[in-house]
């Protein structure tokens, strides 16, 4: 009973260990009931399951980029706003929008440029300049009271997702690895088959071992059809 466990595919290789553990906890074989190597099989083949079909990432990416453009959109019609408005000295109070443009000039003009975390930063510092008594009072006379307030809630939105992002790959990155544990599992599963392969002519072990021989021969098979199919490249 022999196969190249380091050739099978990651799923493949789970499907034989489930399989084979599923086999050996069926109640078929006394020789096997309460096998410690039937519960280190279990154990290993728990912690391969848990990880080998994780992502690498956490999959937030897109999540973060559409809040990061609702906000870049947010700011960049506010400060447009105050652009326009202020070149117009014929218009009630342009000298307010010229003073909230000079408070966006203070931190950038091109904020929507920067990196998340430099926008971030530079978007904190003009909100919490633009929420003084001051220049809310200005806000309020230009009547963008709701326009500040969207800013706000964009960036507010972005800093949320931004964070669930970091912590859910900060969770990823901290699980053992699906190829660092699956060479566990590998060197269980074949501690199991030479078990069996050692006690096949013992009496009471035939079955189990030519059972289990059929499922191996199952994931060789597997293999071998995905080699040929293409799935799999020949070396």
């Amino acid at each position: 009973m022999k196969i190249a466990l380091t050739q099978l595919s990651t799923k493949d290789l789970a499907t034989l260990a489930q399989r084979i553990l599923s086999n050996a906890q069926s109640g078929k074989y006394p020789v096997i009931n309460n096998h410690p190597l039937v519960g280190a099989l279990a154990s290993s083949y728990t912690e391969y399951d848990k990880v080998y079909t994780k992502q690498v990432y956490s999959g937030k990416g897109k999540d973060v980029a559409t809040a990061d453009h609702e906000r870049d959109t947010a700011y960049a019609n506010l400060k447009s706003f105050l652009n326009g408005y202020r070149k117009l000295p014929s218009a009630a109070n342009y000298q307010l929008a010229e003073d909230l443009y000079g408070v966006f000039k203070t931190f950038g003009l091109n904020l929507d440029r920067l990196s998340y975390s430099s926008q971030t930063a530079q978007m904190k510092k003009l909100i919490e300049a633009l929420e003084t008594t001051e220049n809310k009072q200005k806000i309020t006379a230009l009547s963008l009271d709701a326009a500040f307030a969207e800013m706000k809630a964009k960036q507010d939105a972005f800093e949320i997702v931004f964070a669930e992002q970091a912590g859910a790959n900060a969770d990823l990155r901290q699980m053992t690895s699906a190829s660092a544990i699956r060479k566990d599992l590998e060197k269980t599963v074949k501690s199991y088959l030479n078990l069996l392969t050692v006690m096949k002519e013992v009496s009471g072990w035939e079955l189990l071992y030519s059972d289990t021989n059929e499922l191996v021969k199952a994931a060789k098979n597997s293999t071998s059809e995905k080699k040929e199919s293409g799935e799999i490249p020949q070396k």
